[in-house]
């Protein structure tokens, strides 16, 4: 399978995704768990059927000591026990985040409220900007195709 379009190698692609990737880079130094962090772009990816992202993300979580049978119950955490209640709270605000256009009154007080039990303010902007960010990576690579399966951990520096 090959790409529509050579994200890495086309040079309007790469200037667009330099400012996402520094955005990105602000999340990631932010005090939002690491942990968290990778369960939330997985459940994002996964809901978004992006195979490139989840295939990434699975795999940098696994190197950075997440369990195989966390990474397997993501898809299910809702009757899963092996993730804390705010894991389960991020996981929550990352589906209602992402599924905006299927829910008439987007994302609901319940789940803000619950996640704001769980983090403080800058971890919550960490939590929003991440979740807008996994879901602008996510559609990049679902509207080109970007095939999956390849990806090495640490691959992107």
């Amino acid at each position: 399978m090959e790409a529509r379009l050579n994200l890495f190698g086309n040079e309007t692609a790469m200037k667009a995704l330099k400012h996402i990737n520094s955005a990105g880079k602000v999340v990631a130094d932010s005090t939002l768990p690491a942990a968290t962090q990778e369960l939330v772009k997985i459940r994002a990816s996964q809901i978004n059927g992006c195979g490139f992202c989840t295939d990434m993300h699975t795999k940098e979580a696994a190197a950075a000591g997440e369990t195989v049978q966390r990474l397997h119950l993501v898809a299910a955490w809702r009757e899963a026990k092996v993730f804390t209640e705010a894991e389960r709270a991020a996981l929550e605000l990352t589906e209602q985040g992402t599924r905006i256009a299927d829910a008439a009154g987007g994302v609901s007080d319940e789940a803000w409220e619950n996640a704001a039990k769980h983090y403080d303010e800058d971890q919550l902007a960490a939590l929003v900007g991440l979740i807008a960010l996994i879901n602008a990576y996510n559609r990049v690579n679902v509207l080109v195709r970007q095939p999956a399966g390849d990806y090495e951990p640490g691959m992107f520096g």
